[in-house]
């Protein structure tokens, strides 16, 4: 599934195959879309601490996620 309009749709279909597949599909995206951000925001001088307040999570869990990236 690519189009997101139609992952969106299909995981509030009817279909639990369906719809479960494409709850895959939008975590995936959702994680990508995060490691993009985080590494953007580090690149532009943002500390840990805003990037996890942006996120509504704790600095230490978004450092724990996103160190491996070496940023």
């Amino acid at each position: 599934m690519r189009d997101t309009t139609a992952v969106a749709a299909a995981a509030a279909g009817k279909d639990p195959a369906v719809g479960l597949a494409a709850v895959v599909a939008l975590r995936e995206l959702q994680e990508s879309l995060e490691e993009l951000q985080v590494t953007a925001a580090r690149d532009q001088g943002w500390s840990w601490q805003q990037i996890a307040d942006a996120l509504q999570v704790s600095r230490q869990a978004v450092h724990k996620k996103y160190r491996r990236l070496g940023l």
